[in-house]
C-alpha cells in the first residue's frame, strides 16, 4: 500500500497538556458573548442560534441563560413585583444567579474546554456591564456584546406570545394575564436601562447592536476572528417565516452499483422521483420559490423536470471520495483496510486520501448556509454527506451525530424554523430507491484505548494498595 494512505486521516490539533493528556489548542483565547436588552427584543433567540451555528462551524460554545438560575434558585414566580428596582430582596437573588452563571462560564471555558460562552441575560446597566468586564479581565476572556434594541410594538408582542407566555414562570397563568404581566416587567427594566455608548462611555468595547430585528446594525472595534463571523453570521440572520426543503437527487446508477462519489446520471426510479418531486412542488404552491442544485449529473438531472430555473452550487457537490471514488464499500475494505477501518474509528474528522472529510464538508457549506438564512423559501438538491451537513445545523446535531444522519433517497424533508429551532418532517414521494445508510459500526477498541485502560487499572490498584 503507498505510504501516504496509511497516514492517519483524522484531522485534529492536539497538544500536550501539563498532565500530558491532549487537549485542544486554539490561536484565540476564549470569548464570552453578552447579550444585551430590553425583556421579548429576542436575545435568547440570538443566543440559541448563535451557538448552534459555532458549535456548528467547530467552534464548542454554550448558553448561560441567568433566568434558568433565577428560576432554580425561585421555585414558584408571583408576578413583575420581582423584577421591580426597589425590590432589593429580589435584586440580590438576580445578582447571585448571575454571579452563579458566570462562575460556570469560567469553568466552562477553562476546565471543559470551550472556546465561546454566551451570557444571556438583559445586562441592560452599566454596573453589570463593568462587572462582567472585569470577570473578563481577570481571567482572560474576551469580551463581545450583542445589544438588540426593537421599540415595535408588533415584534414585541409577537415574541411574547410566541414564547414568554408558554415559559415556566406563567404555566398556570392565561395568556391574557401572562402577557400584561410581562409588559409589567419590560416596563421594571425600562427605568434603568442604559444602552451601549458608541460615541462615548461603550466606545472602545467590542460590540454589534442589531436594531428591529436586523433593519439596522451599528458595529464598534470587531477584534478578530471569532467577532468577525459573528457579525457577518448575525447580519445574515432574519426571523421572517419561510421553508427549507432538503432533498437528495433520484437514484443514480452508482446508487444501483453502490459506488461512491461520482457522476452519473439517473436510473429509471430516479426519473420517476424527479417528476414525483416536481409534482410535489406544484401542491406546495410556493411564491417565489428558489431551487439549488450542485453541478453534478444527478441533481441537475432531479431539478430539471420541475419547470422553474434552478441555481448550480459548486459548494454542493457530493464529499470527495479521493482516491475511494467510483469504488463500492467492499471494495474499498479490499484496496484500503486500514483506510476503511480508520473512517470508522471517526467518520466526521477522517478525511478520504486526496479528498474531503466531513470537517471539510462543513467549510465548504458555510457560505450555503450563510445564503439560506438570508432567502425565504428555497429548494435545495443536494447528496447525502451534504444533506447531513445542511441538516446538523437546523437541527443543532453534533459532529459525532452528522455522518450517520439518515437522508433516504427520494425523501424530501420539510424545514419550518419556529421559536428557538426548526421542525422537520419527512415526505416519502412513494418511489423506491436504493438504501445507501450504512449504520455506525461498532468500533473494535484500539490498541491506544487498551493502553490507558491498563494505566487506569494499574494506578487504582497502586491506591487500593497503598491505602
Amino acid at each position: 500500500m503507498p505510504r501516504e494512505l496509511t497516514q492517519n486521516r483524522i484531522q485534529k490539533i492536539w497538544v500536550p497538556t501539563k498532565d500530558g493528556a491532549g487537549a485542544p489548542h486554539f490561536a484565540n483565547p476564549p470569548t464570552v458573548i453578552v447579550m444585551v436588552g430590553l425583556p421579548a427584543r429576542g436575545k435568547t433567540y440570538i443566543s440559541k442560534k448563535l451557538t448552534r451555528y459555532l458549535n456548528w462551524i467547530g467552534m464548542p460554545t454554550k448558553v448561560f441563560n441567568v433566568g434558568e438560575y433565577r428560576r432554580e434558585a425561585v421555585k414558584n414566580y408571583s408576578s413583575y413585583d420581582f423584577f421591580k428596582p426597589d425590590n432589593e430582596s429580589a435584586f440580590k437573588i438576580r445578582q447571585q444567579c448571575a454571579l452563579a452563571a458566570l462562575r460556570d462560564v469560567k469553568s466552562y471555558l477553562k476546565d471543559e474546554k470551550g472556546q465561546v460562552a454566551v451570557f444571556d441575560a438583559t445586562n441592560t446597566t452599566r454596573e453589570r456591564r463593568d462587572l462582567i468586564l472585569k470577570f473578563g479581565n481577570e481571567n482572560g476572556f474576551k469580551i463581545f456584546f450583542i445589544e438588540s434594541v426593537c421599540d415595535d410594538p408588533n415584534v414585541i408582542a409577537s415574541n411574547i406570545m410566541e414564547v414568554k407566555v408558554s415559559c415556566p414562570d406563567y404555566k398556570d397563568c392565561n395568556k391574557t394575564d401572562a402577557m400584561l404581566d410581562f409588559h409589567r416587567r419590560i416596563e421594571c427594566y425600562k427605568s434603568s436601562y442604559q444602552p451601549l455608548d458608541p460615541d462615548g462611555y461603550d466606545r472602545e468595547l467590542s460590540f454589534i447592536r442589531i436594531i428591529d430585528v436586523g433593519r439596522q446594525f451599528l458595529v464598534n472595534r470587531v477584534q478578530d476572528h471569532i467577532q468577525s463571523k459573528i457579525v457577518y453570521y448575525l447580519m445574515n440572520i432574519h426571523v421572517q417565516p419561510r421553508t427549507i426543503y432538503l432533498c437528495r437527487h433520484g437514484e443514480s446508477t452508482d446508487n444501483v452499483q453502490g459506488k461512491l462519489g461520482g457522476d452519473s446520471g439517473l436510473s429509471t426510479r430516479g426519473r420517476q422521483f424527479s417528476m414525483a418531486l416536481s409534482q410535489f412542488v406544484k401542491e406546495q404552491e410556493l411564491k417565489n420559490l428558489k431551487v439549488w442544485t450542485s453541478q453534478l449529473c444527478r441533481t441537475i438531472q432531479t431539478a430539471e423536470h420541475l419547470g422553474i430555473p434552478y441555481e448550480q452550487w459548486k459548494a454542493l457537490n457530493e464529499i470527495d471520495a479521493g482516491v475511494c471514488e467510483d469504488m463500492t464499500y467492499d471494495e474499498v475494505k479490499e484496496k484500503y483496510p486500514e483506510e476503511f477501518s480508520l473512517r470508522d474509528e471517526d467518520k466526521y474528522y477522517y478525511r478520504y486520501p486526496a479528498g474531503e472529510s466531513y470537517q471539510d464538508l462543513v467549510q465548504r457549506v458555510e457560505p450555503v448556509i450563510m445564503e439560506l438564512e438570508r432567502q425565504e423559501n428555497v429548494l435545495v438538491i443536494c447528496h447525502q454527506a451534504v444533506m447531513r451537513c445542511l441538516l446538523a445545523y437546523f437541527l443543532d446535531k453534533s459532529a459525532d451525530e452528522m455522518p450517520y444522519l439518515k437522508c433516504p433517497l427520494h425523501t424530501v424533508l420539510k424545514l419550518t424554523p419556529v421559536a428557538y429551532g426548526c421542525k422537520v418532517e419527512s415526505i416519502s414521494l412513494n418511489v423506491e430507491a436504493v438504501n445507501t445508510h450504512r449504520d455506525r459500526p461498532e468500533v473494535k477498541i484500539t490498541k491506544y484505548i487498551v493502553t490507558k485502560l491498563g494505566y487506569y487499572m494499574i494506578t487504582i490498584y497502586k491506591h487500593i494498595t497503598y491505602y
